[in-house]
């Protein structure tokens, strides 16, 4: 193997090399990492997403034909997530967006070996076994945060795999482009990728990698797209002939999810602290209750209880059913809780997405609307909770009005985000993500190699690479 790579990497560079033009070489070198990165996140984002389908349609097929063995299944099943992760890759638990996020604060040279405990080829499979097992278990998790923290290793390979006698490319630079190409591919929503790329993952200015950026979540969406076709994560909601005083209602629910968004993350991290400082054997306990608390409400209550959520979302919003149960919004949030603690590895993104748009569809219930406010009370929920736990009220907007094309109400749905992000500051002053972030980087031994890092623009605004940044090799 390590001779045939050789032997590709010789003639790539006999075939570079007659090329006259300088400037082109470079520009061309300089690329390819990430048409090949953006090409690679979106065949396996497509992969993931269908086999994610198929784990959560065997989770259904056993809620309905033999609703008792999810007793048996679901312990064993979240057992399993579990230890895959603590065996194999213990950095792929959970969401993976803040191991991400831990790595691009950490894209300095001497800490090359340590940024490979987050991204790695490892991390990759077992993310994806562990967040299937877990979907085929019940668990309220997601693929969305998964896909992100396998983009950013997929990225993150490609550049370590790159010969000596290649252009630099700024491994920052990589892993964003990865994450954010992640994103696309996996929801489908090219601007909310970027528009998460630049609020959650550089806070920098874009124009030092904007080129590589825009390149690659195109890419991985187009890759997406030809795969699955020009599809909508959700689907055109009807949102005409709004109420006047629908803003009021936007208002309160934004109010409402806002709270309850941050207000679940910070239940679910005073429980992994508690968890984290047990023992093997109380761990394994606390894992079966959980599995165990999952299976009785998805017997008692019905497989829309458990899950991702996207059954509630695509019922209130396209249907006539669009009143849920006030308690619906708890027990999708006591879900999340059960499965986010458990280890395994899961994303938060569409549990979130879920519990917004229960919060919205009971107070659509309450105050009597009509199909349209309706509808767009589950939206503004779905932004609302999603920026309590993200505290990215422009990255929430944005990917729900990419999931069902209603730009119509851009300005009701950034609205739902600003407010929520207003009041979840008064739970907390830091994200779910900042925080598990923190974690990770403590738990890798790290902090004493984190150091701020000036980022310097490039000569070229629209490169992707640095010759004279720290964080190059």
């Amino acid at each position: 193997m390590v001779r045939l790579l050789t032997g590709i990497r010789r003639r790539l560079k006999r075939m570079f090399d007659r090329i006259r033009n300088e400037r082109m070489k470079q520009n061309v070198l300089q690329a390819i990492p990430f048409w090949i990165g953006s090409l690679l996140t979106g065949l396996v984002a497509v992969a993931y997403a269908i086999m994610f389908s198929y784990a959560e349609k065997g989770a259904e097929w056993m809620m309905h034909k033999a609703s008792w063995s999810l007793f048996i299944a679901t312990p064993v099943c979240f057992l399993f997530a579990w230890w895959l992760v603590k065996k194999y890759a213990p950095f792929a638990r959970g969401s993976g967006i803040p191991q991400v996020i831990a790595a691009i604060e950490l894209s300095t040279p001497k800490d090359e070996k340590k940024i490979n405990r987050l991204l790695n080829l490892k991390v990759i499979w077992v993310k994806i076994v562990s967040s299937l097992v877990m979907a085929f278990g019940g668990g309220v998790v997601g693929r969305e945060g998964p896909t992100i923290q396998i983009a950013g290793s997929i990225f993150r390979t490609i550049n370590q795999w790159l010969p000596a006698w290649w252009p630099k490319i700024s491994r920052r630079n990589m892993i964003m482009t990865g994450a954010a190409a992640g994103l696309a591919a996996a929801f489908n929503t090219p601007l909310g990728g970027l528009v998460f790329a630049v609020e959650e993952l550089t806070r920098t200015h874009i124009s030092y990698f904007r080129t590589a950026l825009f390149t690659g979540v195109i890419l991985a969406g187009l890759t997406a797209q030809a795969l699955l076709g020009p599809y909508l994560y959700l689907g055109y909601p009807d949102v005409s002939h709004l109420s006047g005083w629908i803003f009021a209602g936007v208002l309160l629910t934004a109010l409402i999810a806002g709270l309850g968004g941050s207000a679940l993350c910070r239940v679910i991290l005073r429980v992994m602290n508690i968890v984290g400082r047990w023992k093997v054997t109380k761990k394994i306990i606390y894992i079966i209750a959980c599995a165990l608390a999952i299976a009785l409400i998805s017997f008692v209550w019905g497989s829309s209880m458990v899950g991702s959520g996207k059954e509630i979302m695509t019922q209130t919003l396209f249907t006539n059913n669009k009143h849920v149960e006030w308690y619906v919004p708890f027990l999708r949030m006591l879900g999340s809780l059960l499965s986010f603690t458990t280890g395994g590895a899961g994303g938060v993104f569409a549990p979130a997405l879920a519990a917004g748009a229960s919060v919205g569809s009971v107070l659509s219930g309450w105050l009597h609307c009509t199909p349209a406010d309706a509808n767009i009370l589950i939206l503004a929920g779905m932004v609302a909770f999603l920026t309590g736990v993200t505290r990215t009220p422009f990255t929430s907007a944005i990917l729900v009005l990419e999931m069902t094309d209603r730009h119509n109400v851009i300005f009701h749905l950034m609205l739902a985000g600003m407010v929520a992000y207003l009041v979840s500051m008064l739970v907390d002053k830091r994200s779910f993500y900042d925080h598990l972030k923190h974690r990770f980087i403590h738990e890798a031994g790290l902090e004493p190699a984190l150091q701020p890092q000036p980022e310097t623009p490039p000569a070229n605004p629209s490169s992707a690479t640095s010759t004279n940044k720290p964080d190059n090799h």
